[in-house]
C-alpha cells in the first residue's frame, strides 16, 4: 500500500514539474514579443478567460441548486 502511495506521489511530482515548465515557456514568448505588446496582451486575456470560466460555471451551478433548494423548502 505504501509503495502505491509513493508511486502516485512521484508521478504527481513529475507532472507538476512539466506543467511549471510550460509556464516558463509562455513567459519567455511574452518577454520576446514585449516590443509591440500585442502577443502579451493576448496571452493575458487568454489566461484570464481560462481562469474565469470554471468560476462562472461553478457559481451558476451553485445558484441553480440554491434556487431549487429554496423553492422546494417553500412548497413543503
Amino acid at each position: 500500500m505504501k509503495t502505491r502511495h509513493f508511486i502516485v506521489l512521484a508521478a504527481l511530482l513529475f507532472i507538476a514539474l512539466g506543467a511549471e515548465a510550460q509556464c516558463v515557456m509562455c513567459k519567455a514568448v511574452a518577454e520576446d514579443s514585449a516590443a509591440d505588446g500585442g502577443l502579451a496582451r493576448g496571452l493575458n486575456s487568454g489566461i484570464l478567460y481560462l481562469m474565469a470560466i470554471p468560476y462562472i460555471l461553478l457559481g451558476t451551478l451553485y445558484f441553480v441548486f440554491f434556487r431549487k433548494k429554496k423553492i422546494f423548502k417553500s412548497h413543503v
